[in-house]
């Protein structure tokens, strides 16, 4: 019976070390204002699969300048879906490998509890000294906030109050900091579980500026790593899908 139970002990040993050798790593550029949900993905990816998805997050602009110049990434993680889409026209990402795995929600925050009215009317009151916004050349975040602004007539008289985030990360800094009382961020840096966290906020219609579809994509340097396929099969799961509508995106 003993040496039965050896065999057993061995064989399952044996199971284990062949699933760990099996495991690999894979390195994600995600976009800044996906990283809450990102963190609380890749955990459970890790748990799920055992392969360890090691994450960087920073602009959507700025990581396309990175690719571009060799950066080792090997599954991207974009804030909108055209970045994605020229750098596999360019060769530098699989063929076929990309995806929409969220469409993000824009959203006026501010930290003070009565600094946001519910339907934006602050913006035309004009009464405040200074606006965080991401840079609209680099963050597909601050793009669509300039297009809000135009639609409703108000570029030309709130522009001058902009304090230009490198990406939707820092803007978010900057207005949670004071350094603005006002800042266009992502819906996902100040809600979960479905509601907003702290301060107050006015959820911008979704017709007032072009969709915010994030794509994913495998880089050249993702070819044949195991951990970059599961990643993106991962992704278009229940429990990942589940923690990206938590915070506010849809799908």
């Amino acid at each position: 019976m003993e040496t039965k139970l050896k065999k057993i002990a061995l064989g399952l040993a044996v199971l284990a070390g062949a699933s760990l050798a099996q495991a690999e790593q894979v390195s994600v550029a995600v976009a800044a204002n996906f990283t809450a949900p990102m963190n609380a993905i890749a955990a459970q990816f890790e748990k799920d699969t055992g392969h360890q998805a090691v994450l960087s997050f920073g602009s959507t602009g700025g990581f396309y300048a990175q690719i571009k110049n060799g950066a080792p990434f090997q599954v991207f993680l974009a804030a909108d879906d055209k970045t994605p889409a020229k750098l596999e026209q360019e060769g530098l990402a699989i063929a076929g490998s990309r995806f929409t795995y969220a469409v993000g929600t824009l959203v006026l925050w501010s930290a003070s509890e009565g600094g946001v009215d519910s339907d934006g009317e602050v913006l035309k009151n004009n009464r405040f000294k200074k606006i965080a916004v991401a840079n609209p050349k680099l963050a597909p975040y601050g793009k669509a906030a300039v297009e809000v602004l135009t639609g409703m007539g108000l570029m030309g008289a709130v522009e001058p109050k902009f304090v230009l985030g490198e990406n939707i990360a820092q803007t978010y800094q900057f207005a949670s900091t004071g350094n603005a009382e006002l800042g266009f961020v992502a819906l996902s840096q100040v809600m979960k579980d479905g509601k907003i966290t702290s301060g107050s906020a006015w959820i911008v219609p979704g017709t007032m500026h072009a969709p915010i579809r994030q794509d994913a994509v495998i880089v050249s340097h993702g070819k044949g790593n195991a951990a970059a396929e599961a990643l993106m099969q991962y992704l278009r799961g229940d429990k990942a899908t589940a923690i990206i509508r938590a915070y506010g995106y849809a799908i």
